[in-house]
């Protein structure tokens, strides 16, 4: 029955439930936000980068047009002509770029943390001899005199305020140690060190 001054009155609930089986439009606005910004991330990547994700070839070119524009306008243009390409993507394509996306953040965050171990590694042969004689049992193929001398150099440099090419060396040495195939006692040293 319905009253023309109240509209329907007997609106049954599963006709309102029928009504709005879609998305509302702010969940679509989060989709759409989500992926220009997932769009956005693949544009701020380096070229060859995003040749390596798994995408269709016009996304591609789009996001590679939009690392060439320098513009500001043109590149905000570009930025919204990449969103409405990244929209057009099935779930699982989308799911695949994500997925690459993130294992590179992974990787890079390892990364650093292995670089800054490695810092702090350097740091303390620097400040303590007894690193020196540490480091040689974890790594019993390291050059002992080399070090020694390396780390004095250091030193020096850093008294004196020289370039610090001693202290580099180090570093790699350093590096070098650590993609070397390890004893199970180095692997079990290191883990102790990073705790």
């Amino acid at each position: 029955m319905v009253n023309p001054n109240r509209g329907a009155v007997g609106f049954k609930s599963s006709e309102f439930e029928q009504q709005y089986d879609r998305p509302s439009k702010s969940q679509l606005k989060r989709e759409m936000t989500a992926l220009q910004e997932l769009g956005e991330e693949l544009v701020s990547q380096p070229k060859d980068r995003v040749m390596r994700v798994p995408m269709p070839e016009d996304v591609r070119d789009a996001i590679l047009e939009c690392q060439k524009i320098k513009d500001h306008e043109g590149r905000r243009r570009q930025m919204q002509y990449v969103g409405k390409k990244m929209r057009l993507l099935e779930e699982d394509e989308v799911a695949a770029i994500q997925r690459v996306l993130d294992s590179w953040k992974g990787a890079s965050k390892a990364e650093t943390a292995a670089m800054h171990a490695l810092e702090r590694r350097r740091e303390k042969l620097l400040a303590d001899d007894k690193a020196l004689t540490e480091l040689k049992e974890q790594y019993p193929e390291v050059d002992v005199q080399q070090m020694r001398a390396l780390i004095r150099n250091a030193r020096k440099e850093q008294a004196e305020n020289k370039p610090p090419k001693a202290y580099r060396e180090i570093f790699q040495i350093l590096k070098q140690l650590k993609s070397s195939p390890s004893t199970p006692a180095a692997e079990h040293h290191d883990e102790a060190e990073e705790d």
